[in-house]
C-alpha cells in the first residue's frame, strides 16, 4: 500500500463518501452519497480529482488521521474548521501536503456540520455495489471510520488544479430553503404552516432526515396512504406533525404524506444545519 491514512480518532462521526449509488432505488437501494454534495465536488476540483472521488465526512469535527507511505495533497471543505498538519494551522478551504507520518487534525466547526476531508487520488476502500459511500440506513458501504481504520488513497493523476484555494462558505444567520407544495400537501390541515414557521432543528436528526420541532402539522385524513417513491428533499410529514426533511441515506419508499419537496440546489444547505438551528420555508413554483 503506497499511500493510505490511519485513523487515530473520529468525532461524532466519520464516514466515507462519494456521490453514491446511481439507478438502483428500483431494487430498493438508496444512493445515499455525501450530505453536502457541494461541498465533495469542491475538495475534487481543488485536488484534480474526479468529481466523484471518495473523501471523509467529518461530522462536527473531532478527526486525526496520519499520512502513511507516500505524502498526500489534501483540502478540507463544507462547514469551516481548524485543520492542522501535526499542530501547524493550515485552516480549511485550501490545499496543503502533508508528508508521510503527517498527522492531520480537525477540529469543530465555527459554523455549520459537516466537513469533508479530500486527499489527492481520492479515499478508496472497497466499492459496493458502485459506491464507497457509507450509507447508515442500510449498512451499505464501508463502516464508519474507527481508531486503527486504513484507507487506501487512489493514485493521483498527472494534472493539477488551476486554483489552491477557494471563500469559504458562510454558514451561519437564518436559513431560508426553497421548496415546491405538495404532491400529498391535502392530507394535512393547513401545509401553509410550514412556511409561517421558524421551525427548530432536533437532536433526533442524522443523515436520513433532519427532524424539525415546531407545531405539529395536522393530518386532514384517517386512511392510509399507500408507499411512494421517496427523494432527497422531501418533507415528509409522520403522525405526530412534526415535519422530516430526507436527507442522502433516506429510504426510497415511505407512507406518510410529503407536502413539500425542498428544491435540489438547497438541500447541501439544509444537511449543514446542526441541531438547535433555526430553519424557514419558501413557496416556490416547480421549475
Amino acid at each position: 500500500m503506497s499511500r493510505a491514512l490511519r485513523v487515530h480518532a473520529v468525532g461524532p462521526e466519520a464516514l466515507v463518501e462519494d456521490l453514491g449509488r446511481r439507478g438502483l432505488s428500483g431494487v430498493g437501494v438508496g444512493r445515499s452519497g455525501a450530505a453536502d454534495r457541494a461541498a465533495l465536488r469542491q475538495a475534487n476540483r481543488l485536488l484534480a480529482n474526479q468529481e466523484g472521488a471518495a473523501a471523509i465526512e467529518v461530522t462536527f469535527g473531532g478527526l486525526d488521521v496520519e499520512v502513511v507511505g507516500e505524502g498526500s495533497w489534501c483540502c478540507v471543505t463544507g462547514a469551516p474548521c481548524p485543520v492542522t498538519v501535526d499542530g501547524r494551522e493550515v485552516g480549511s478551504h485550501t490545499v496543503f501536503f502533508a508528508e508521510p507520518g503527517a498527522r492531520v487534525r480537525l477540529g469543530a466547526p465555527t459554523a455549520g456540520l459537516r466537513s469533508y476531508l479530500g486527499v489527492r487520488g481520492g479515499v478508496e476502500p472497497e466499492d459496493v455495489l458502485g459506491s464507497r459511500s457509507s450509507d447508515v440506513m442500510s449498512g451499505l458501504g464501508p463502516a464508519p471510520l474507527e481508531v486503527g481504520t486504513v484507507l487506501p488513497v487512489g493514485c493521483p493523476g498527472e494534472r493539477f488544479s488551476d486554483l489552491d484555494t477557494v471563500v469559504a462558505p458562510d454558514l451561519s444567520g437564518e436559513v431560508v430553503l426553497r421548496a415546491v407544495r405538495g404532491p400529498r400537501d391535502g392530507w394535512v390541515a393547513d401545509a401553509d404552516l410550514l412556511v409561517a414557521t421558524a421551525w427548530t432543528v432536533t437532536d433526533r436528526s442524522n443523515r436520513v432526515g433532519m427532524r424539525l420541532g415546531g407545531p405539529p402539522l395536522a393530518h386532514a385524513r384517517d386512511d392510509q396512504l399507500p408507499s411512494e417513491g421517496a427523494w432527497r428533499g422531501a418533507v415528509q410529514v409522520p403522525p405526530d406533525g412534526e415535519p422530516v426533511l430526507f436527507l442522502a441515506d433516506h429510504p426510497v419508499t415511505g407512507g406518510y404524506p410529503v407536502v413539500a419537496v425542498v428544491v435540489d440546489a438547497d438541500v447541501d444547505r439544509a444537511a449543514q444545519l446542526r441541531p438547535g438551528d433555526t430553519v424557514r420555508f419558501c413557496w416556490v413554483e416547480a421549475p
